[in-house]
């Protein structure tokens, strides 16, 4: 049985199968059991572009083995990979990546235990990037706090901008018209990885000021 949200008439049951096919998430889930893979994955939450050797680096691979992985992410559409002369460069294929691994690491029960290549667990809780939006125990007061002042109405995940947060932005000079335009959503709640709570994401998220990598 689907969820009901993903329920519909026997008209619409190719467009059920072409989704939720049991090879297309099979291949997806495949692509993500490998831990080396999802390393290089959550290195790339980043939002920036890396090259195989300080991806390699990242998750503790050889050169031939990374390799190895990053063919096999870049065939299975979630990475792209773009040459800066002889240099391979990876970055994740878009934003519906970054939202997805954040979203699978919410839904988990472990929460980051001690340090890791990218830092200390509690540098990683405070503040990161969820693939191109900040992301973390910053992002999630920052969230509550433009909805306790009316930047931002709710619940939960269902987050509007409302005519004072138009203001808001625009008086730092975020464009939100420009970002509605874009095709990707505007602005969207994003569960939290560790705090699994949501914070701001989408074009309006990504419009705001990131934090560095910690």
């Amino acid at each position: 049985m689907f969820h009901a949200i993903v329920k519909c008439r026997a008209g619409a049951a190719s467009y059920t199968a072409s989704m939720f096919g049991k090879y297309t998430i099979a291949e997806l889930g495949g692509l993500l059991a490998d831990p080396s893979r999802v390393e290089i994955l959550t290195y790339l939450l980043d939002g920036s572009r890396h090259s195989a050797g300080t991806l390699a680096a990242a998750a503790g691979l050889s050169p031939q083995a990374a390799s190895a992985h990053l063919t096999k992410l870049t065939r299975g559409g979630l990475l792209r990979m773009t040459r800066s002369g002889r240099t391979r460069l990876f970055e994740l294929s878009r934003p519906e990546i970054g939202y997805m691994l954040e979203a699978l690491g919410a839904t988990t029960h472990a929460k980051p235990q001690g340090g890791d290549r990218h830092g200390s667990a509690d540098a990683i809780r405070l503040a990161r990037s969820c693939y191109d939006h900040l992301a973390g125990r910053l992002a999630i007061l920052l969230t509550r706090a433009w909805v306790e002042r009316g930047v931002l109405r709710g619940p939960g995940t269902m987050l509007e901008l409302t005519p004072v947060g138009e203001q808001w932005f625009a008086a730092r000079g975020i464009d939100t018209f420009v970002l509605r335009c874009q095709r990707r959503a505007f602005l969207r709640g994003c569960i939290d990885w560790t705090e699994r709570q949501p914070h701001v994401g989408g074009a309006l998220g990504a419009a705001f000021p990131r934090s560095p990598r910690p």
